[in-house]
């Protein structure tokens, strides 16, 4: 049975902390004491003052306990009963107005129960408020209940004085069986939640991880809730152990509990109606609407849920937008969309830059003995309409996956592909380089978008959006060599070779960039790419081979190009001297959007190990130092690229080559961009499109002229930028 305990009427709102957690000398108002940092001196109420309260129909258990400001006026306090020290702000005829709400500054028809209320806030109709703390202008209309218990630990993965380790939250996730599972905590990143889920064979590592999380926040019991300056929440029902930052609007929430909502003037957080939100950290400038459940969970800055979305142990990263769908288990990069209701994710480490098409079923399918499979995809992910896949599976960088139910479990290491069940002939098809071949103008504007997308007020951290950059490019340099290898056994079984293990990557060579026109009789089967026995097929295989190495020159030229003008370089000799002797491509990981070396991340590993770094603040300072070291690492790896694309030296990169490849990334650049209009003009010509509109009048006020194109226009006028660009490099260098 329920079990209600009875104490005297005159101890409500006494004894929030129990004694035995009390240290010696304080009292039970310590730490509120400590919380309250507005500076303002109270005093008691006069004789007049509790006069005019009382017939105003307010009570209090003890008058003495209710202090108030200088600018005080009784008169705004009407049907309140208080228990309990409070301490109430400035009270000043004013009303305020925000969202078409108009309520008058004061305290009317609730219950306040040891509280530090600040100047001029509206308070109406809050049923029991409990051991809070708010800011100035505040609002809060219409609350059944707004507590705080003395254990809260608003979201964070700690346990209070006196708990049992049960009572602690884990998010588990990435696996449903818990075996990566971290402890959340406010201002955790998307790279914390990596490295933690990561490196799980490391026992002080993730004990280190543990102990920074503890020590981060303190687990002292006597914590009030806390509501920053001009935040407003209007009818809702519990909230309960929440920690609410300045200028956040909440309205119409069924729950939230035990959470952490980081909002400030510059990055507003709302919550809005049916939403049921508990164990969770929420970043600042996050949009949280209708009928949303959220459970154990971690947001990023400046991402959205909405539409009755439900994310449950899962890490969601910056700048992302989750509705209407279901994510459980997941650990999610930045800039991440998911909008369809019929949408599933589960058990997933998605590197960010991904968009889940309706119908997609990502990692429901437990093949195993039990629900612990996982599905690893790189950045640009993009599974298409009702595509279902199967854990394990792992995709290299902007992989596309057409409509299909995938049998079995994937392996596509080749970056930029289209993966595609062909269900007729019962194979798997691979097209490398799909993207650069059909929808130059996606992947481009993929870029443009994610960026001004980016609303996070601190940028210190820096997000990779460019479809070239160190991971994909070093995918593409293995994508290289299993086109070597791949094309070199199908031209030896066709024409009855025997190739040892050394003679296939010359042979492939050879094969791709002399002898094309053989390729086309060939049936060029993968390997390792499906848990299966039927085949796999590679498919455009010359054409990829051309379009990486020139994207891989690209990239290297063009961040040359931007190291030149970066250091202000201006002749041929000082860029000799800058150009750096040795060259090694490095191997590259992405930790939580942000890309780093290899070496740098078990750098970071060897010095959290050795004490070096020895909380989340140098954690995430490294990773503010790599931040601003990323253009200079990312142009010792593009540079290395570019000399080993080419096959040369940096003595055998001499000026001539300099100025041809120069004119080079203009052909290319200039390819692109016209590939970017051939993409978008398809959907003008094709007659299937047509036929919906009477006229092509008619279909140009649906969908714009093509000439119009704002995206388009802006990529012509880049590509002329960067012609003049490279012309004044040239003549500069004396080309």
């Amino acid at each position: 049975m329920n079990h209600i305990s009875k104490q005297p009427l005159s101890s409500l709102g006494y004894g929030f902390i129990d004694p035995q957690y009390i240290p010696k000398g304080k009292d039970e108002y310590y730490l509120r004491n400590r919380q309250n940092r507005n500076g303002m001196r109270y005093r008691k109420l006069t004789a007049a003052e509790i006069r005019i309260l009382e017939k105003n129909d307010n009570s209090s258990d003890n008058w003495n306990k209710v202090l108030v400001a200088e600018a005080f006026d009784p008169r705004l306090v009407k049907r309140c009963s208080f228990f309990g020290l409070v301490r109430i702000g400035r009270l000043e005829p004013f009303f305020h107005e925000f969202n078409n709400l108009r309520m008058p500054a004061g305290l009317c028809n609730s219950t306040i129960i040891s509280c530090d209320i600040g100047n001029n806030v509206v308070i109406d109709n809050v049923n029991f408020m409990s051991h809070c703390i708010t800011g100035d202008d505040v609002m809060l209309v219409n609350i059944n209940e707004l507590s705080t218990t003395d254990h809260s630990k608003f979201g964070n993965g700690v346990v209070k004085q006196g708990e049992k380790e049960s009572v602690r939250i884990w998010l588990e996730i990435c696996n449903e069986n818990a075996g990566r599972s971290v402890l959340p905590f406010n201002g955790m990143q998307a790279a914390d939640a990596w490295l933690w889920s990561k490196y799980r064979n490391d026992e002080k590592l993730l004990q280190c991880f543990k102990e920074f999380t503890n020590t981060k926040y303190d687990t002292r019991r006597g914590y009030y809730g806390k509501i920053g300056d001009r935040t407003v929440i209007k009818n809702c029902k519990i909230i309960k152990d929440v920690w609410i930052g300045s200028d956040a609007y909440l309205k119409g929430a069924n729950k939230l509990k035990n959470l952490t909502i980081n909002s400030g003037p510059h990055a507003q957080s709302q919550i809005g109606e049916g939403c049921e939100l508990v164990n969770g950290i929420i970043g600042f400038g996050c949009r949280i609407f209708y009928g949303v459940k959220a459970v154990r969970f971690v947001m990023g800055s400046n991402s959205q849920l909405k539409y009755g979305a439900r994310l449950i142990n899962s890490y969601l990263g910056d700048n992302s937008t989750i509705s209407c769908c279901e994510v459980l288990n997941s650990l999610i990069f930045p800039a991440y969309e998911q909008h369809h209701n019929n949408s599933f994710l589960c058990a997933a480490t998605v590197l960010g830059q991904s968009n889940m098409a309706a119908g997609a079923t990502i990692g429901s399918n437990h093949n195993s003995r039990g629900a612990d499979g996982e599905i690893v995809a790189g950045r640009g992910f993009w599974p298409g309409l009702c595509v279902s896949l199967r854990h394990n599976s792992k995709f290299a960088s902007f992989t596309l996956i057409a409509k299909g139910d995938f049998p079995a479990e994937l392996n596509i290491p080749i970056p930029f592909a289209l993966v595609s069940h062909d269900v007729a002939r019962d194979r798997l098809l691979v097209i490398p380089g799909y993207w650069f071949l059909y929808n130059m103008y996606a992947l481009v504007r993929n870029v443009t978008k994610y960026t001004s997308r980016d609303k996070r007020t601190d940028k210190s951290i820096v997000f990779e959006y460019g479809f070239l950059a160190p991971d994909s490019v070093n995918e593409m340099f293995d994508a290289l060599q299993l086109f070597k290898k791949f094309t070199a056994k199908a031209w030896a079984i066709k024409y009855r070779k025997k190739l040892s293990e050394k003679e296939l990557a010359e042979t492939g060579k050879s094969v791709l960039e002399n002898r094309s026109a053989e390729i086309n009789k060939l049936e060029i089967p993968a390997e390792g790419f499906e848990n299966s026995n039927r085949k796999v097929l590679l498919q455009k295989i010359p054409e990829a081979y051309r379009l990486f190495k020139e994207m891989i020159i690209y990239y290297g030229i063009t961040e040359l190009v931007q190291m030149i003008e970066r250091r202000k370089i201006s002749t041929w000799t000082k860029l000799q001297q800058a150009l750096p002797g040795k060259t090694e491509r490095t191997v590259w990981k992405n930790a939580g959007g942000l890309l780093i070396t290899e070496s740098a991340v078990q750098t970071l590993v060897k010095n959290i190990r050795s004490g070096k770094i020895c909380d989340w603040d140098a954690v995430h300072e490294y990773y503010i130092k790599k931040s601003r070291d990323y253009p200079n690492d990312k142009f010792r790896h593009a540079w290395a690229s570019l000399l080993e694309v080419l096959n040369t030296s940096p003595s055998g990169f001499t000026k001539k080559l300099f100025i041809q490849l120069l004119l080079q990334s203009v052909a290319t650049k200039e390819r692109m961009t016209g590939a970017i209009y051939d993409s978008r003009a398809k959907d003008y010509s094709n007659p299937f499109r047509q036929m919906v509109y009477e006229t092509e009048e008619e279909m140009e006020k649906v969908l714009g002229k093509l000439s119009d194109n704002s995206f388009i226009n802006q990529q012509q006028e880049e590509t002329a930028a960067y012609r003049s660009r490279i012309s004044l490099l040239i003549k500069q260098f004396g080309g």
